[in-house]
């Protein structure tokens, strides 16, 4: 599988404390092994997965027949589900 970050999650990451980064980072990492880990869960009311990692949340999208995985965000929970 073939990891991709949208822009706008990469900026988001940049934000995140060099410390929680780093474990965000490593928790999407693992996605390329087991698409759909214990901390996460499918979204209601649009499409994706969040990853609970602490107090932030990484919302990302599963492609099967490309066989990529999309970051769509990587944010604080109070912001994460917020539609721009």
């Amino acid at each position: 599988m073939e990891l991709l970050l949208v822009r706008s999650a990469t900026k988001q990451l940049l934000k995140i404390p060099h410390q929680t980064r780093t474990k965000i980072e490593k928790e999407i990492e693992k996605l390329t092994n087991n698409l759909f880990p214990p901390k996460s869960t499918k979204l209601t009311g649009r499409e994706g997965c969040r990853l609970r990692i602490g107090d932030y949340r990484v919302l990302y999208f599963v492609d099967k027949k490309r066989r990529t995985i999309t970051v769509l965000s990587a944010q604080h929970r109070k912001d994460a589900y917020k539609l721009k």
